[in-house]
C-alpha cells in the first residue's frame, strides 16, 4: 500500500467534503470552495470527519494515483481551512515591489516597471521595507496549485543569477553560487 494513500484525511471543524456520482470531490470551508475530478478507478469515501482514498489493484498506475489523489484532497482541506502562504524576496539594487488591489507592480532593473494582475483567489501584499533589508512579496491563497503557479510566474520574471544572487527568490531558498573569474598571477 502507498504510505501516503492509505493514511486518512482528517477534516477540521467547518470543512465539508462531498463526492458525487462522476467522482468529483468538492471541499467547502471558511476560506472558500475547491473541486477536483478524481480518476474513476480510485474510490473516495467520506465517513464522519475523515476522508479515505482506496484503489482497486496494485498496478503501478493505480498505486501512483492513490497517493496523488490523497495528497490533492489533503491540500484542498488544508487550503480551505488554514490557507497557504508564499514569500518571495527581491534581491538587487533598485528592486521594488508594490501591491495595489490585485495589481503587483515590480521594478526589476529593466527600463520599465512590470505589472502583473493576480487572480481573484490570490491575495498579495508587500511587507514594509526596513533599512538594509530586501523587499518581500507575500502571496496568500486557499488554492495551493494556483498559488504555486502565480509564484513561479513572478519568479520567472527575474530568476536569481548564480554569481551575485540578484533576482527574485523564495524566502528560505538556498541558491547555488558560483565563483567569478579570478585573475591569474604571472
Amino acid at each position: 500500500m502507498s504510505r501516503i494513500g492509505k493514511s486518512p484525511v482528517h477534516l477540521p471543524a467547518g470543512v465539508t467534503v462531498s463526492v458525487d456520482d462522476a467522482n468529483v470531490v468538492k471541499v467547502k470551508g471558511p476560506l472558500g470552495e475547491l473541486t477536483q475530478k478524481v480518476d474513476p478507478d480510485i474510490k473516495v469515501s467520506v465517513e464522519g470527519a475523515t476522508v479515505t482514498v482506496s484503489r482497486p489493484t496494485d498496478q503501478p498506475r493505480h498505486r501512483s494515483m492513490h497517493g496523488l489523489y490523497r495528497a490533492l484532497i489533503n491540500n484542498m482541506v488544508v487550503g480551505v481551512s488554514d490557507g497557504f502562504t508564499i514569500k518571495q524576496e527581491f534581491i538587487g539594487v533598485g528592486y521594488r515591489v508594490e501591491v495595489t488591489g490585485q495589481i503587483v507592480t515590480m521594478a526589476l532593473g529593466y527600463s520599465h516597471d512590470i505589472q502583473l494582475e493576480l487572480p481573484k483567489e490570490v491575495k498579495g501584499e508587500a511587507e514594509p521595507v526596513k533599512k538594509g533589508q530586501n523587499p518581500v512579496l507575500v502571496l496568500k491563497s486557499y488554492d495551493k496549485q494556483l498559488l504555486g503557479t502565480v509564484a513561479a510566474k513572478i519568479r520567472s520574471l527575474r530568476r536569481p543569477e548564480p554569481y551575485k544572487g540578484k533576482g527574485i527568490k523564495f524566502v528560505g531558498e538556498q541558491l547555488r553560487r558560483k565563483a567569478g573569474k579570478s585573475a591569474s598571477a604571472k
